[in-house]
C-alpha cells in the first residue's frame, strides 16, 4: 500500500485492474485504492509480470503492506515457482477460514468444504468482474439523489469513469432505475458524505499539526504583471485554443525556477532537521466541487517548460475533480502553490502542509495605479504571498524568494 500523502496511515483496496500472469509496462494502472481524501489509481513503476495478488478487494490495510508480487524483467525466471501456491490460497483464505472449526470437529464435513474452496479459487473472475462501477464521488451522489443506478451509464471521464455530467445526461434521457441493483450500486454513494467528513478530519489534523509545530512567518509583495499578460496574449494568439496557456502556468514556472536562488523553501522538516529536496515537486491546491481540498504534485516542475506545466496542470485538475487521482499525483510535494484569485480574493496567506516548509499564494489579478518613470498608469498586478517555516528560513531569505519570482515574471519569454 503506497503512501499517498504525508498524513496517510491506511488505505482500502477497491479493485484490481490486473490479473496474475499479466504483463505490465512501467506506468500502467494496476489497482484502485480508497483513501480519506479520494480514490487513487495506483501505478507500477517498473515493467514486469504479475505473479500474485496478495490482498482481496475491500480490504483495509496499513501503508507499507504488500499488495501484489511483480517479477521485474531484471529478475530470473526462478521466482515464479512460489507463485502457484500463493495465488490459489489467497482468495479461498477468507471463505474457508470459518469452516475450519467444523472441519476439526467432524472430518467428513471437512471433505465437503474442500470442493467449495476450489470454486472460490476462481478469484480471477471475482477480481476481474469489475462489478464495481468506476464513477466519481459526485457522480455517485448525484445518481443517488436522482434515484438512478449507475449500470448502463456510459462514462466519459478519465479512464471511462462516470462523471456527474454523464449522470445528468442519463437522467435527461430517462434512464431506468433498476430494481434490485440499486442497493449495490448506491451503497458507495451513501458513503460519499462520510468521505467528505473523513477528508475534513484529515485536513483538520494536518492543519492543527502545522499550526502547533511550525513557527510560521508571512510575507507579501505586489507584482506588476503587464509584461506577463502582454506576452500571454501574443503567444495565445498564435496557438490553437486547446494549446493556449493560462497565467497559472507562468506562476508555477516562475515559482519552480525561483527555488534555485532560495533552496530553503523547498524540502521537508523531519526528525528535527530540514531535508532539502533535489527537485521541485510542486503541489497545486485544488478545491473540489463537492467540497474539500487536495494538493496533487507536478513532479520535477523545475525541469518542465511552460507548455508541459500547462498540460500537466489541466490533466491533474481534471482527474482531481473527477474524483480519481493517480498515485504519482499524490506523491509527496516539496513546495505547494495555492491561488484563490478565481474567487475574487486578492491575497491568500496559507497554512504550510507538514512536513513541507513553505507555501506560495497568488491572489486575483487586478488593475491598480502603478508608477512608471514618474508617470502613473493602470497596470494588472497580483499579490504574491509566502508562508514559511522559521526553523528553516527567515524573513530576509523569504523576501529574496518572492523577489526572484517577481523578476522572472517580468521576463516571461525566458520562462
Amino acid at each position: 500500500m503506497p503512501s499517498l500523502g504525508a498524513d496517510m496511515e491506511w488505505g482500502t483496496l477497491l479493485e484490481w485492474r490486473v490479473r496474475p500472469g499479466e504483463r505490465l509496462e512501467r506506468g500502467a494502472i494496476i489497482a484502485l485504492v480508497d483513501t480519506e481524501k479520494a480514490e487513487i489509481e495506483v501505478e507500477v513503476f517498473e515493467s514486469g509480470v504479475v505473479e500474485a495478488l496478495l490482498v482481496e478487494p475491500g480490504t483495509k490495510v496499513p501503508v507499507g503492506t504488500p499488495l501484489a508480487r511483480i517479477r521485474s524483467d531484471a529478475e530470473a525466471v526462478a521466482p515464479p515457482v512460489p507463485t502457484p501456491p500463493r495465488v490459489a490460497p489467497l482468495p479461498p483464505a477468507p471463505p474457508p477460514r470459518p469452516p475450519t472449526p467444523a472441519r476439526v470437529a467432524a472430518p467428513p464435513p471437512a471433505a465437503a468444504p474442500r470442493p467449495a474452496a476450489l470454486p472460490a479459487a476462481a478469484p480471477p473472475p471475482r477480481a476481474a468482474p469489475a462489478p464495481r462501477i468506476h464513477a466519481s464521488p459526485l457522480a455517485r451522489r448525484r445518481a443517488a439523489e436522482l434515484g438512478l443506478g449507475l449500470e448502463g451509464i456510459e462514462g466519459t471521464g478519465p479512464g471511462g469513469g462516470i462523471t456527474r455530467e454523464d449522470v445528468e445526461r442519463a437522467a435527461a434521457r430517462g434512464a431506468p432505475a433498476p430494481a434490485a441493483a440499486p442497493p449495490a450500486a448506491e451503497a458507495p454513494a451513501a458513503g460519499i458524505p462520510d468521505r467528505r467528513a473523513a477528508m475534513r478530519r484529515a485536513i483538520a489534523a494536518a492543519m492543527a499539526r502545522a499550526k502547533r509545530e511550525i513557527p510560521h512567518y508571512y510575507l507579501a509583495t505586489t507584482i506588476d504583471l503587464r509584461p506577463a499578460v502582454a506576452w500571454l496574449e501574443a503567444e495565445n494568439a498564435r496557438r490553437p485554443v486547446p494549446e493556449r496557456l493560462l497565467l497559472a502556468a507562468l506562476l508555477l514556472r516562475a515559482t519552480a525556477l525561483a527555488v534555485h536562488e532560495v533552496p530553503e523553501v523547498n524540502g521537508t522538516f523531519e526528525g528535527g532537521a530540514f531535508r532539502p529536496a533535489e527537485e521541485v515537486h510542486l503541489g497545486v491546491a485544488i478545491a473540489l466541487r463537492g467540497g474539500g481540498l487536495v494538493a496533487p504534485a507536478i513532479r520535477s516542475a523545475q525541469a518542465k517548460p511552460v507548455d508541459v506545466l500547462m498540460r500537466e496542470l489541466r490533466e491533474v485538475v481534471t482527474r482531481a475533480r473527477a474524483g480519481v487521482l493517480r498515485s504519482s499525483d499524490v506523491a509527496p510535494a516539496t513546495l505547494t502553490v495555492t491561488s484563490l484569485g478565481e474567487q475574487g480574493v486578492e491575497a491568500v496567506f496559507g497554512v504550510i502542509h507538514p512536513p513541507q516548509v513553505a507555501l506560495v499564494g497568488f491572489g486575483k489579478v487586478v488593475e491598480r495605479p502603478w508608477a512608471v518613470e514618474g508617470l502613473v498608469e493602470a497596470r494588472p498586478v497580483v499579490t504574491a504571498t509566502l508562508s514559511a517555516d522559521h526553523r528553516v528560513s527567515d524573513g530576509h531569505r523569504g523576501a529574496v524568494f518572492l523577489s526572484a519570482i517577481e523578476r522572472r515574471l517580468r521576463v516571461p519569454e525566458a520562462l
